[in-house]
């Protein structure tokens, strides 16, 4: 779930829980730019979401941090990876965006935060080294009057595609820079490094149970995430609002 201000502070929360050869961890990590300072943290101790009538709220005590979203378009959500008979729901990837625009409202420490945000849920019943899955390129846009939302998932199982406005559309171009879509294209400025590296060095050292018993090919995953400036352009017209955007490659 993330948050970013007018001004274009950023704030991104991770939750997660795992279960796993009879293991069961909790964990969440705290991605924020004040100022475009880029800063992050992470926890093993337990998080509280409360979810009701399109607001959820979120506690992260070891973090410092507490936040509220609250819905502004419909939830929409894809099997982006059906398993490998693809059917059954054993070794599938399940994506549910639950607020593709919200409102939000964090509490960072003493500072409050206000802004457009989104929220997701992924659910996997394969462990992540064993995605069929080579690169990976996600992103979303939100301003007042539009979301887009782009999957493009490349390996041996290939899928890509789009959401604009609660509509699936085809996913016709993704760079660093410009994102075409059939409705529209999006371009990006502006941009601000948020994380980038391996997993082992940028998000494992936070979680250190997890980096003892998860494969060590986990820690191979290279990620980099970027904030930025968005227009997107339709034929109705164009609207601004922020961007956060990644690339991750499996190299494991």
């Amino acid at each position: 779930m993330d948050c970013v201000t007018g001004e274009g502070d950023t704030v991104i929360l991770y939750c997660a829980e795992l279960h796993w050869r009879g293991l069961h961890a909790a964990y969440s990590n705290l991605l924020s730019a004040i100022d475009s300072q880029a800063t992050s943290r992470s926890s093993m101790g337990r998080y509280r979401i409360e979810c009701e009538d399109g607001r959820i709220a979120v506690e992260l005590p070891r973090l410092q941090v507490e936040g509220e979203w609250k819905s502004a378009a419909a939830a929409v959500q894809e099997t982006v990876f059906p398993g490998p008979d693809g059917t059954s729901p054993d070794g599938s990837a399940l994506w549910e965006c639950l607020q593709p625009q919200a409102t939000v409202r964090v509490q960072l420490g003493q500072r409050e935060l206000t802004g457009l945000g989104y929220l997701e849920r992924l659910t996997l019943t394969l462990p992540p080294w064993q995605l069929p899955l080579r690169e990976l390129r996600w992103g979303r846009f939100v301003s007042p009057t539009d979301h887009v939302i782009w999957i493009d998932w490349q390996g041996p199982y290939s899928t890509a595609f789009a959401i604009h406005n609660g509509c699936k559309r085809r996913l016709e171009l993704v760079t660093e820079t410009e994102v075409a879509i059939e409705s529209g294209t999006l371009r990006m400025s502006d941009s601000l490094p948020l994380r980038a590296g391996r997993l082992g060095a940028t998000v494992l050292p936070g979680a250190p149970m997890l980096r003892r018993l998860l494969p060590r090919s986990l820690g191979n995953i290279e990620e980099h995430k970027w904030r930025s400036r968005g227009v997107l352009e339709t034929a109705s017209g164009q609207s601004e609002g922020w961007v956060i955007h990644e690339v991750v490659h499996w190299k494991v």
